[in-house]
């Protein structure tokens, strides 16, 4: 749901972004294994568009760095920090060659090499602004899970009862209509509101408004008196949602050192899990709330209310942290992203690199952009078109959302009571949060690809061990637990996967030319398969019973293992140019290359037989030239 921009400071040997592999920052020669025939041109246009934005400074002398720092401090206003400059754009160029630096100072370098061996001494400000950024991602995972506590309520008191005897099949589907209204919001206007809120009003700007409007349109949400009332009251709900998702981890992204960016960024995923959860918390603690003489369904109205608590936080102190700093710049005003920088690194030296680095990367941007139509050429260049492809698949229907959305409903259809279900659903919350964690490490060392084929397959397994359990009779107290030990299964199979996968992947497959664009266009994709799923499940569940439905998703599960198989290259550890490489590889090649080796990776890995390694695909693995010759054009 993110799309985390071009770095916002030079590589560094600790950080985990796509554009660096191995801890190296050392440019790789850019050598394409399967030449595309019909497009040689346009793949010669994203190479050199990857080339230059991988490193703008690669090549440049000594004393021209020094002469564009003084240059750079003069024609920006920085003239009092102009020998700061100087020693920021020389540390820019590499940032792992400052040893060899006379022009800085022994302070200097022992502030740069504590960003190396100690990448956790960060600025207290640093700090505040990562917990304010988590925050907003609970205020994510909170409106979408309160609802379900409330699914309980409401449906019944605004005469949609889904499994009433009058009206099934219409009141299943406006009850789907109601849950998957701000997510219908998302996929059509508010993930495409993203860019031009950024623009005129900033990251911060961004967060405030949409914090804002989570807040009241969760207040909203409380005193809604019909249906469609609370519907048009959630649909407003996802112009807070969209933006805010994809926002908050540019606003990290671009605020973090480069040592620890990536791990900050994944953040937004395992702070939303936890949201997820504080949601089934507070429908349990407002369950028992009566009704007054005055208020029917208080308990819902205030379930549904609580998410703006922590959105409430967010309004009100989003304003202490300090603006992207890259934003400024975008803006010409650089002593205030200077001023920003400062506040979020241990030494001047540190935001001056930073900053100067910035200025070259928009520089090198504002070239890119006299380019062609870039939305057309997500589709029409066949290195870009594989990219979006992949994006694509990974945000793909698993089945997660309906667990998220409606496990009150699906624990009340096994005959759990309502307090017992909602307890149930808090649980499914617990295992979602805790099993994120796994993810920050297995994501790049496991890697992305590799996650989703081991768990697709384990989540299908789940999904039709909870829809079977349903055939066993009510009497049998068996019955409850497979359902929950289904449920709680499968969510530890989504967190450490499906969960934080998607988002990673589509942040850095796409090429930066293009890669703003990419993912607004991957996040509204998720946002309508949310928006699908959330209205469709009622009225499956009434055509074709929890194990029918349970089957459904299992067996979209098995469709997305597939999927991944044939036409989702592994993007981790790997830089700019190796993943030029990785997307140049006809979809066909690909296709049958991993065809051949899911047998043999089954013998070697599940089995463990010993089978001699199959020839590698890509150039910068040691591809085989009999490959590279045989390779068909996709």
């Amino acid at each position: 749901m993110t799309f985390p921009p071009s770095d916002s400071a030079p590589l560094s040997a600790n950080d985990s972004s796509a554009e660096k592999a191995n801890g190296s920052i050392t440019k790789r020669e850019s050598t394409t294994s399967f030449v595309e025939n019909a497009s040689t041109d346009q793949g010669d246009k994203v190479r050199r568009l990857n080339a230059k934005l991988a490193n703008p400074l690669a090549g440049l002398s000594y004393e021209r760095l020094i002469t564009d720092g003084e240059t750079f401090a003069r024609e920006h206003g920085l003239e009092d920090m102009t020998e700061l400059f100087k020693k920021g754009a020389l540390v820019a160029q590499d940032p792992l060659g400052f040893e060899d630096l006379s022009l800085l100072t022994e302070q200097d370098k022992q502030a740069l090499r504590e960003e190396i061996t100690h990448k956790w001494k960060q600025p207290k400000m640093l700090y505040y602004l990562v917990i304010l950024c988590s925050m907003a991602a609970a205020v994510q995972g909170m409106d979408e899970s309160v609802i379900n506590g409330a699914n309980l309520f409401f449906a019944s008191q605004f005469g949609i009862n889904p499994n009433g005897e009058t009206g099934a099949s219409k009141n299943q589907w406006l009850f789907g209509l109601v849950n998957s209204a701000p997510y219908l919001c998302c996929a059509v206007l508010g993930c495409w509101l993203t860019g031009p809120l950024n623009r005129q009003f900033g990251r911060r700007g961004t967060i405030f408004i949409t914090a804002l409007v989570s807040f009241l349109t969760c207040i909203w949400q409380g005193v809604t008196n019909s249906w469609p009332h609370l519907f048009i009251a959630r649909f407003v709900l996802g112009l807070g949602i969209g933006p805010k998702s994809s926002t908050v981890p540019v606003y990290a992204a671009e605020c973090a050192p480069p040592a620890i960016r990536g791990a900050l960024v994944m953040m937004w995923q395992t702070w939303t899990a936890f949201g997820i959860m504080l949601g089934f918390v507070a429908d349990l603690a407002f369950f028992k709330v009566p009704d007054t003489p005055h208020i029917r369904g208080l308990n819902w109205r205030l379930m549904l209310a609580s998410a703006g608590v922590p959105a409430l936080f967010i309004v009100v102190q989003v304003f202490f942290c300090p603006e992207s700093p890259r934003w400024y710049i975008s803006k010409g005003r650089y002593r205030k992203a200077f001023e920003s920088l400062s506040r979020l690194r241990m030494h001047p030296i540190q935001a001056a690199r930073d900053l100067y680095y910035i200025h070259v990367l928009l520089e090198a941007e504002k070239e890119i952009d006299r380019s062609g139509n870039k939305f057309v050429e997500l589709f029409t260049i066949p290195r870009n078109r594989r990219a979006t492809v992949a994006s694509l698949i990974v945000m793909f229907i698993c089945g997660v959302n309906v667990i998220a959305y409606y496990s009150s409903n699906i624990f009340a259809e096994g005959n759990f009571s309502r307090i017992q279900a909602l307890l149930a659903s808090f649980g499914f919350g617990a295992v979602n949060f805790v099993f994120a964690f796994p993810a920050i490490y297995t994501i790049d060392t496991f890697g992305r690809r590799n996650l989703l084929l081991t768990t697709f397959p384990l989540m299908a397994i789940f999904l039709l061990l909870t829809g079977f359990a349903f055939w066993i009779p009510e009497s049998s107290p068996a019955r409850l637990a497979i359902i929950a030990l289904g449920i709680y299964l499968f969510g530890m199979a989504y967190s450490p996967g499906e969960g934080p996968v998607p988002f990673t992947y589509s942040a850095e497959a796409f090429p930066l030319y293009v890669r703003d664009i990419g993912m607004s266009l991957a996040t509204a994709v998720l946002w309508f398969f949310n928006f699908v799923i959330s209205i469709t499940f009622p009225p499956l569940l009434g055509a074709f019973r929890p194990q029918g439905a349970f089957g459904w998703y299992a067996g979209w599960n098995i469709v997305g293992f597939v999927a991944v198989l044939l036409f989702v290259p592994e993007t981790k550890a790997l830089s700019l140019e190796e993943l030029d490489q990785v997307f140049s590889v006809p979809t066909r090649v690909h296709a049958a290359y991993q065809v051949k080796a899911l047998p043999h990776n089954i013998k070697k890995y599940i089995f463990r037989m010993r089978v001699p390694d199959l020839p590698p695909l890509y150039e910068h693995e040691g591809a085989t030239t009999d490959m590279k010759n045989s390779a068909p054009v996709a």
